[in-house]
């Protein structure tokens, strides 16, 4: 038997088959539209051109696998999204992203008329305009046409569920981004939902992720070429799926992913809550366990942007071999990764990046290795709270693009202090939709005994000592920064 997991990113969605044995059997992607930016700060995507992007992607794995020898379907996707659906399940608006800072007001009333601290009580984090809840009030304030038809309100990855089966269904891992959701308590929050007067018949019926939601549709068959009965699953946010896919499942394991974004995830036994709201408490998506994340939203996109604008056409494996050559700690220069804002510690949709320590004798060879350096540093500051809040740190594995880059992985190794590993099939959020959807068929009885089975170290990097100490140093003075260009970058802002 084989699995099938999909993972719907934001540059593309990815589809993976795995066997029982963690073999991958075939995979693909097929890239999404860029994602449309109307005004500054903001960040659309079109539901259906994931939903095209996925049946792209799927017909190509089914070149490979024929589409009877797979057992179950399950499903992973970029977080926070929002999909509003008429009655008659036609998108009614672009998806508004996780990326996008349009809904600052929103969570200043959410926070006002909840009260920072009860917010934290009812589900476990601050309100961020990443998160769902602040979207849905901006679409009622802003279009209140559209709003008065929304009779549905999905999950990115939902989306391409309920594309493939008609089931209007999501998971505890994802939901738990939504602001909306009961994390302590694995539901949805009526107290929440109740105090913005948001029906509950809009949203999706919640399962463990391990859990089976459906079977493939016939229209959904049509569409893709799976089988009609095929088994689905819930699958998990792509945090969560990906932490599944690197073997990231017992408390003290701790994941740092670079993509896009940089994920700092931690396994705990129960909900190890920040009241400060530096990080947030989601659900994992193992029945009875709950991780801390910690984000970084400009990782590997800081990495792209300074190819992209002053990279003169090298290849990343060209900048990053110059930058090898440079030694640790980037002779002074620090990069802040704020091309986003910031998620963790800062919470600060207004945060701004920069450089900082220049001096005539750097060069694009420095500057390089100090936006590795700074966004490991940023990744850093998640794991400071996680050790703040009692997590013991047992191990750390790395994922994404920044653990193909033999420079990139040195770097997390020394500025964490600890040893990282690698894993050899480093699949991630799909591959970890793979293992939830073979967990769902039977093929496991755990999601435990399903990593054990297919998941594998591929290598162990061990931080060297005195490259530990030159980057304390510089980690001490990067902490500074924020604060310190505060001000100045409120008066860039218009703030002042």
């Amino acid at each position: 038997m084989k699995f099938l997991g999909i993972d719907v990113g934001t540059g593309g969605s990815r589809a993976v088959v795995i066997d029982e044995n963690g073999k991958i059997c075939a995979a693909a992607t097929a890239e999404h539209a860029a994602f449309a930016s109307p005004e500054i700060g903001w960040a659309e995507q079109s539901p259906d051109d994931w939903w095209r992007a996925c049946r792209a992607a799927i017909g190509e794995v089914l070149r490979t696998v024929a589409a009877d020898e797979i057992g179950a379907v399950g499903f992973s996707g970029q977080m926070h999204g929002s999909v509003f659906l008429d009655e008659h399940d036609e998108v009614l608006h672009p998806a508004l992203l996780w990326c996008d800072q349009r809904t600052g007001k929103q969570c200043a009333e959410i926070t006002d008329k909840i009260g920072a601290e009860r917010l934290i009580e009812l589900v476990s984090n601050p309100a961020i305009t990443g998160f769902t809840l602040p979207k849905l009030l901006w679409l009622r304030e802003n279009r209140p046409e559209i709003w008065t038809r929304v009779k549905t309100v999905l999950l990115p990855k939902d989306y391409i569920r309920l594309r493939l089966s008609g089931d209007r269904a999501s998971d505890v891992a994802d939901s738990s981004g939504t602001l909306y959701f009961d994390v302590q308590n694995r539901r949805w929050s009526d107290a929440m939902l109740d105090s913005f007067g948001i029906d509950r018949s809009l949203m999706p019926e919640v399962f463990e992720s391990v859990e089976p939601t459906g079977k493939v549709s016939a229209a959904g068959a049509a569409a893709t070429g799976l089988c009609e009965g095929t088994l689905v699953v819930a699958g998990a946010g792509d945090n969560a799926a990906g932490a599944i896919g690197m073997g990231i499942v017992a408390p003290g394991t701790v994941s740092a992913t670079i993509g896009t974004s940089g994920v700092l995830f931690a396994v705990t036994d129960q909900p190890r809550i920040d009241l400060k709201g530096r990080i947030h408490t989601l659900c994992h998506a193992i029945p009875g366990r709950w991780h801390n994340t910690g984000v970084t939203q400009g990782a590997g996109l800081s990495l792209k942007w300074f190819r992209e604008n002053f990279g003169a056409g090298r290849s990343y494996d060209e900048l990053t071999d110059a930058a090898a050559r440079i030694a640790s700690g980037s002779d002074g220069a620090l990069w802040l990764p704020y091309l986003m804002g910031e998620r963790t510690p800062h919470l600060d949709a207004r945060a701004r990046a920069a450089f900082v320590g220049l001096t005539a004798s750097h060069t694009k060879a420095h500057l390089v290795r100090a936006v590795l350096e700074g966004v490991a540093f940023s990744l850093r500051d998640s794991l400071e709270i996680f050790k703040e809040l009692g997590a013991g740190i047992a191990s750390i594995r790395l994922g994404g693009g920044g653990a193909k880059s033999p420079l990139w992985r040195q770097i997390q190794a020394d500025v964490y202090g600890q040893a990282v590993e690698t894993i050899e099939a480093d699949e991630g959020a799909a591959f970890g939709a793979a293992i939830l959807a073979g967990v769902g068929a039977g093929a496991w009885n755990s999601v435990d005994e399903a990593c054990r089975a297919t998941i594998r170290v591929a290598e162990r990097v061990e931080p060297q000592p005195a490259s530990v100490a030159e980057l304390n140093r510089n980690y001490a003075a990067y902490k500074l920064l924020y604060a310190a260009l505060k001000p100045a970058m409120n008066i860039l802002n218009g703030e002042i």
